[in-house]
């Protein structure tokens, strides 16, 4: 048999079920992946005995298993799982242990998957990129010596390399997609009220949501299949109906779809799209055209972004569980955010909402005309580590946002938005496809068909050289 690692998520799935390999077996080969490339700081914790307790108890599968029935999978350490360190990338929270979990967490375990253990993140997920004082930076497999983004760092860099199937992450302005692009693996980050577990409703502006991530776009709509079935009824549900594993298949006849490289951030950062990422883009033009569908640019000039959104993630940081008079021992950038966030008047916070409607308002219009919008997934190739400048936190948010400024609005916007790699000579280059409100189904089958084009995605080095 194919290596585990190198089975695609439906495959891997499949084999379990039809006793191919074991859970147990399946479990051990994916520690022993783990245990082998620490190095890569993809892991803030491994429950390897958890894990392997889990495997054993699942026996033989029934005649219709759960569909992740055996599935070496992990948690994001943002989700709490009783029994289990949460640390949520902070020295604040080291010693936490719930005695409850998440919903996402039991919605993965009601699938029949098992949790390995903790995918690294930046301290409460704050950032764009995953180096913390709590544990070792998330590298990229490609070149270790940068980094692999955020804030959902340790899933992305677990699928590039292997070490998981696919992960589950989450998504609050671009903590997807970011670290996805970053290391040349597909996110996916739904439309805001998709995933019960994770739907974007309890956030500030409604932000956050629960996605996935894998190395294709099929691994990503299995993920989001079980993800957007777990039963939680108080959660809103997004119109377009699943399943997206088959929906994703669909042909979708011509399409008119969008082009911008237009950035909100650019009001107030210097972007500056790198040629390499341009070429990516013109390369998914190149290809989508050649498929007979129509594309034209997108008429879009957004004004009075950036004062918004850092509003929002100012609040969104003020309710983090860290008193004052901790705050010191928190980093520099968590603990500005934290007091500026709770420095905010209510006046502030309200306009700010406001300005985040009409802003999601204007840009559905704007993108309306369009079945699907294309954009760079970032600004720039992956930066080294410590380039984020930790130290200086209004320095480290502005190169945030020149690294990856055409994901935040997503968020703000609630739309649907998927990265993926379409160059791979040397290290893999991904762009982005928005879709319309509850459209995840169209931007699979969009991202499925640039993968048909690009052809199968490479190993980093570290796979070559093993």
């Amino acid at each position: 048999m194919t290596d585990l690692h190198e089975l695609p998520l439906r495959a891997l799935a499949a084999a379990l079920r039809d006793r191919e390999v074991t859970p147990v077996e399946a479990t051990a080969y994916f520690l022993s992946r783990i245990e082998a490339h620490a190095d890569l700081g993809a892991f803030a914790e491994v429950t390897a005995d958890a894990a392997r307790e889990r495997a054993a108890s699942l026996g033989t599968p029934e005649t219709d298993p759960p569909d992740l029935w055996g599935v070496p999978l992990a948690d994001k350490d943002l989700t709490a799982r009783a029994g289990v360190p949460t640390r949520y990338g902070s020295r604040v929270h080291a010693d936490n242990v719930p005695d409850r979990s998440d919903p996402l967490a039991l919605v993965l375990d009601d699938a029949g998957a098992i949790s390995l253990g903790k995918t690294s993140t930046p301290e409460f997920g704050l950032t764009g990129f995953t180096e913390t004082r709590i544990g070792p930076p998330a590298r990229d497999p490609w070149d270790p010596a940068n980094g692999a983004g955020g804030s959902s760092g340790g899933a992305a860099v677990a699928v590039a390399a292997g070490l998981l199937p696919a992960a589950p992450a989450s998504d609050g302005g671009g903590s997807i997609r970011i670290p996805a692009a970053t290391v040349g693996v597909v996110g996916l980050k739904p439309s805001r009220g998709r995933v019960p577990a994770g739907s974007g409703l309890d956030s500030p502006g409604g932000l956050a949501v629960a996605g996935a991530i894998g190395r294709s776009a099929d691994d990503t709509a299995m993920l989001l299949d079980v993800l957007a079935a777990g039963p939680h009824p108080y959660a809103t549900r997004a119109p377009g109906d699943g399943p997206f594993s088959e929906a994703s298949r669909v042909l979708p006849g011509q399409l008119k779809l969008g082009v911008t490289t237009t950035s909100p951030w650019a009001e107030t950062m210097d972007i500056r799209l790198d040629p390499g990422q341009k070429a990516a883009l013109d390369e998914a033009i190149r290809v989508l055209d050649g498929a007979g569908h129509a594309i034209e640019d997108v008429p879009w000039e957004p004004t009075g972004y950036g004062e918004m959104f850092m509003t929002l993630w100012r609040a969104s940081a003020a309710r983090i569980a860290v008193p004052d008079e901790r705050l010191g021992e928190v980093e520099p950038l968590t603990a500005w955010l934290i007091r500026e966030g709770r420095a905010l008047s209510a006046d502030r916070l309200l306009t700010a909402y406001g300005a985040a409607t009409a802003f999601e308002r204007q840009t559905i219009t704007a993108f309306g005309d369009f079945d699907a919008v294309l954009t760079p997934a970032l600004a720039l190739p992956p930066r080294p580590i410590g380039w984020f400048a930790q130290d200086d936190p209004e320095r480290s948010f502005a190169r945030q946002c020149e690294y990856a400024p055409y994901s935040s609005f997503v968020n703000v916007a609630g739309l649907p938005a998927i990265t993926v790699p379409v160059l791979t000579d040397g290290h893999p280059v991904s762009v982005q496809i928005i879709g319309r409100p509850g459209g995840e189904a169209l931007i699979l089958h969009l991202a499925a068909h640039l993968e048909r084009a690009r052809g199968p995605l490479p190993w980093p080095p570290l796979e070559r050289a093993r």
